[in-house]
């Protein structure tokens, strides 16, 4: 594949005069963007503290795994859709109808009286963080170019990071001192601010040629997507994996899934033009980036509860021992950015990136199975953060850096796409193997409830019993750990034989 310059004017809605924009109009994106990260990446967790309060108020305690799984399936279903409508009607008019719905659903949310209203609240909402993610890390590309790329892309990733830390943290001081509600309202003034910000330093999309919007495929996506997502949060929980309902279930998703492939080869305009999967970078990055997602919550999901039930820490402590990834993911994705910039090559630090999680997760899972001392594992997690810094925004600006400038929501939307779906099945398998490993020592703990309630979930249980628990969360988090690490490598070892471009000086369109 070659790289070449085509008049900016090609390019509906670019201005091609400059290879960055300005940068007061680039700080207002930078912050409006970020602002928007923010939401989507506090969304995910902070709700989870409050669930026990939400409870209390609205009673309804069978259906409160809906809450969090209404939200995740509208949310990952939308991403590429906004990402192929943004491509259409610009970054800036998606952004105020996806910040629109969310806020919406915030506010709903936050008045609900029931317990019905909430999940269908959430779902609302979470159709508008669907495109948050994706139209945030869009946006940058059309007032960045691909070689000053990589340093704001950084900045995105530490924002996430940063979030997600303090998510459980803001949730649960929210809910103390005010209400639940909160958790809610306090989305409205960061919402708002996002949505000025936008508004004021993306310009609008000059009216172009009419395009038609593949609605069959968009729909036949979102139903397989539903369905695998349905399949995985209740495998193993409300049905056995091995029954008809788990059947059903898949057989459904792979029929929605040749149904939608075969109807993107026919749509005027498919919602993802199956030919850039012929583009090498595109195609191993998406695949990358779902590997990453799989290997880092299949693992991490379950490690504060290792050093509640194994080393025996209380929450909060177990809570601080996150922070060294959060520490390396903030150094490297800042720093480790500003030198991808200066370079114009994105490979190396892949490689390296992903190198460093691999070796640390495969470190992990010896700490874990020899339960080895609190310190130790202080080192690895610092390592793992380290190498997520390094790779996670270069492997968004490869893909970006690869297609056209045209289809750069589209590209954006389907690596998002990819590591939600793979970070759903990386949690799915990792508890599996958990309910696998308790039930062959023993044991008839419910892997949902210890990960929600932690040792409250062994109260009930002797002395014994609590150690033979442990020992045998300590083998299964070790085989979490021990498949992350594979996943890792060959994820490794497909960029590896990734061709490298340069990252381009202009915001120009590829050939």
């Amino acid at each position: 594949m070659t790289a070449a310059a085509k008049p900016l004017a090609a390019v509906p809605g670019v201005d091609t005069s400059i290879t960055t924009a300005p940068t007061i109009r680039l700080r207002t994106v930078m912050a409006g963007s970020l602002l928007a990260m923010v939401l989507a990446a506090l969304d995910q967790n902070i709700v989870n503290t409050a669930l026990p309060r939400m409870v209390g108020d609205l009673g309804g305690m069978t259906h409160l795994s809906w809450v969090v799984t209404a939200f995740m399936l509208t949310a990952t279903t939308t991403t590429p859709l906004y990402g192929k409508l943004s491509d259409i009607y610009g970054r800036r008019t998606l952004f105020f109808v996806a910040i629109g719905i969310f806020l919406v659903g915030s506010l709903l949310c936050g008045a609900a009286q029931s317990m019905g209203q909430i999940i269908a609240f959430r779902a609302l909402q979470g159709l508008g963080a669907g495109g948050l993610l994706v139209l945030a890390q869009a946006a940058i590309g059309d007032v960045v170019s691909p070689r000053d790329r990589p340093r704001y892309q950084g900045l995105f990733t530490g924002t996430f990071a940063l979030s997600s830390v303090a998510g459980p943290l803001l949730g649960g001081l929210i809910t103390q001192a005010l209400s639940w509600r909160w958790v809610f309202y306090v989305n409205l003034p960061i919402g708002i601010l996002a949505l000025v910000m936008i508004a004021t330093g993306l310009r609008k999309q000059p009216a172009g040629r009419a395009h038609s919007i593949d609605y069959p495929g968009a729909v036949l996506l979102a139903s397989a997507t539903a369905a695998l997502l349905l399949l995985l949060a209740w495998g193993g929980t409300e049905f056995a994996w091995l029954s008809v309902q788990s059947a059903g279930l898949a057989l459904l998703t792979a029929g929605l899934v040749g149904c939608f492939l075969w109807w993107e080869l026919r749509a005027p305009e498919p919602l993802i033009r199956l030919p850039l999967f012929r583009n090498p970078v595109f195609a191993r990055g998406v695949a990358v980036g779902g590997m990453m997602s799989f290997a880092m919550l299949g693992s991490t999901v379950f490690l504060p509860l290792y050093f509640q039930l194994v080393l025996g820490m209380n929450p909060a402590r177990a809570g601080v021992m996150m922070l060294p990834q959060v520490a390396g993911m903030l150094l490297t994705s800042i720093i480790g950015g500003r030198i991808v910039s200066r370079l114009g090559r994105t490979k190396p630090f892949l490689l390296a990136g992903l190198g460093l999680e691999a070796a640390a997760l495969a470190s992990l899972a010896v700490f874990a199975f020899i339960a080895a001392p609190a310190a130790i594992f202080l080192i690895s997690m610092g390592a793992l953060g380290l190498g997520m810094g390094i790779g996670m925004p270069n492997l968004t600006t490869s893909v970006q850096n690869s297609v056209a400038h045209r289809e750069l929501g589209a590209a954006t939307g389907a690596m998002t796409f990819a590591r939600s779906l793979g970070g759903a099945l990386g949690v799915a398998t990792s508890g599996t193997i958990m309910s696998l490993r308790l039930s062959g020592a023993g044991q008839t703990v419910d892997v949902g409830a210890l990960a929600e309630h932690g040792m409250q979930a062994l109260a009930g249980l002797t002395t014994a019993q609590q150690a033979s628990v442990s020992a045998a969360y300590r083998g299964a988090l070790a085989g979490c750990f021990t498949l992350s690490g594979l996943v890792m490598t060959a994820a490794f070892v497909l960029v590896l034989g990734l061709p490298e471009l340069m990252l381009r000086s202009e915001i120009e369109d590829v050939v």
